[in-house]
């Protein structure tokens, strides 16, 4: 359906707030472009990425605020946002440089000290001195990225219960690995 109009008709569904597959058909269509100027510009796909959320975000935020006052300039729209957004950051980055220059000999050098290495084995010994429901806990929020939510009801506990149990359990394992709280 969406994909038969134009970019001009999005802008109104979009404008309302509601309709979010005419917001993700505006994704589908200028995603692409973003990631492109983004890899011309800033040379690096990960800072293209970040480019591309960035810029589509606040797309859609002016598009529902009703900031674009020409909706068949979508495309134009857009692609200034980029070109704005690059230039923030580059403005940012000439901005810290300069600080750095003129105030970085005041400071004292700082040596990154690499964090200690987890001793997995150690870990797992001490996850099995859990009891089950702690365990339960801890490997459906860290091993299987579940939310509270989804902990909750499958163990048919309520969410505020299971930040308990997780608090509890993180504090046992920190215990147990000789980790300060």
């Amino acid at each position: 359906m969406y994909a038969d109009l134009k970019d001009a008709d999005l802008v109104p569904l979009i404008g309302f707030g509601t309709d979010r597959e005419a917001e993700a058909e505006l994704f589908r269509r200028m995603a692409p472009r973003v990631r492109l100027y983004g890899l011309r510009h800033l040379r690096d796909e990960q800072a293209a990425q970040d480019l591309m959320q960035q810029v589509l975000i606040t797309a859609i935020e002016a598009l529902r605020a009703g900031r674009l006052r020409e909706p068949e300039k979508l495309a134009s729209f857009v692609l200034g946002t980029c070109r704005m957004t690059v230039l923030d950051q580059r403005r940012g980055a000439q901005r810290k440089e300069r600080l750095l220059q003129h105030f970085g000999a005041e400071f004292p050098e700082i040596t990154h000290q690499p964090s200690p290495r987890l001793d997995h084995d150690h870990l797992a010994r001490c996850v099995q001195t859990l009891n089950e429901r702690e365990r339960t806990v801890i490997v459906m929020t860290f091993y299987d990225e579940q939310t509270g939510a989804d902990v909750a009801t499958f163990l048919g506990l309520s969410e505020a219960n299971v930040r308990v149990i997780r608090h509890r359990a993180i504090h046992q394992l920190r215990g147990c690995m000789g980790v300060e709280s």
